[in-house]
C-alpha cells in the first residue's frame, strides 16, 4: 500500500474512516470524502489525510472530486465506494418513497458515478483497482428491507457486469459484502442483532487484507464470526 493513492466516499466515519486509518498506517495516501466540508476537513487534518466535500449522487461533485485527486496526486490507484445509507425494516406498504429513492441515488448510483470516473481516470493509467462495499444483503431477499436490499442486489449486479466488461483491461473490480457491522447507519434504530455485530476496525482489516494479497478476492464475503 505504501505510495499508494486511494480514494474514500464516505470516508468522515465508521467503515470509511477505519479504512482510511488503516491504509494511511500502511503509507497509502488517501483521500477521504463526505458530503460536509467542515467535518471532512477537521478528520482529514486529524488522521493524516486529504479531506474533499463529495455528494455521491452527484456525478459534477464526484468528478470534482477525481479531478482535485489527480490534480494533486497525480493518479488514482485505487477508488473505495463505500457511501451508503440504509432504511431500518419496514413493510413495503409502509415505506417512504422518497426514501426508497434516496437508498438508490446513493446506494446504486454513488457506486455507478464513483466507478466511472475512477475507471475513466484507471484506463488513462492502465491499471487500478475499484472496490465496492456493497452489503450481505446483495446476495439474498431480506423480509422487511425490500427497497433496502433491492439497492444493494443492483450494485451487486453492476459490480459484476463492470468486471466483466474490464476483463483484460488491468483494472481490478472487487465487490465486499459484508454482514452487519457496527455503524452510524444504524443510529436511526439499531437491529436487534446490533450487539452481535462486526466492529468497523475488523472488517476493515479484512477489506485491505484482501487488496494486499497477489491476486485479490474479486467477490470477499464478510461473515461475522460463527454465522453460518
Amino acid at each position: 500500500m505504501k505510495g499508494k493513492v486511494i480514494v474514500i466516499t464516505g470516508g468522515s466515519r465508521g467503515l470509511g474512516r477505519a479504512l482510511a486509518e488503516l491504509l494511511i498506517g500502511k503509507g497509502a495516501t488517501v483521500v477521504i470524502s463526505s458530503r460536509h466540508q467542515a467535518e471532512i476537513e477537521v478528520l482529514a487534518k486529524e488522521i493524516g489525510a486529504t479531506g474533499w466535500a463529495c455528494d455521491v449522487t452527484d456525478e459534477k461533485s464526484v468528478i470534482r472530486l477525481t479531478d482535485e485527486t489527480v490534480k494533486k496526486f497525480g493518479r488514482i490507484d485505487i477508488w473505495i465506494n463505500n457511501a451508503g445509507i440504509w432504511l431500518p425494516k419496514t413493510p413495503l406498504e409502509e415505506i417512504d418513497m422518497k426514501r426508497g429513492h434516496e437508498l438508490f441515488e446513493v446506494n446504486l448510483f454513488g457506486t455507478v458515478y464513483g466507478s466511472r470516473q475512477a475507471l475513466i481516470q484507471m484506463k488513462k493509467q492502465g491499471t487500478g483497482t475499484i472496490v465496492n462495499i456493497v452489503s450481505s444483503a446483495a446476495l439474498k431477499g431480506r423480509p422487511g428491507q425490500t427497497m433496502y436490499s433491492a439497492s444493494k442486489h443492483a450494485a451487486k449486479g453492476f459490480t459484476d457486469s463492470l468486471r466483466e466488461e474490464t476483463k483484460g483491461s488491468g483494472i481490478l473490480i472487487i465487490g465486499a459484502y459484508p454482514s452487519g457491522f457496527k455503524s452510524h447507519l444504524f443510529d436511526e434504530h439499531k437491529p436487534d442483532e446490533f450487539g452481535d455485530f462486526m466492529s468497523p476496525e475488523s472488517v476493515a482489516e479484512r477489506i485491505v487484507e484482501n487488496l494486499m494479497k497477489k491476486e485479490p478476492e474479486t467477490e470477499q464475503i464478510l461473515k461475522r464470526p460463527g454465522q453460518a
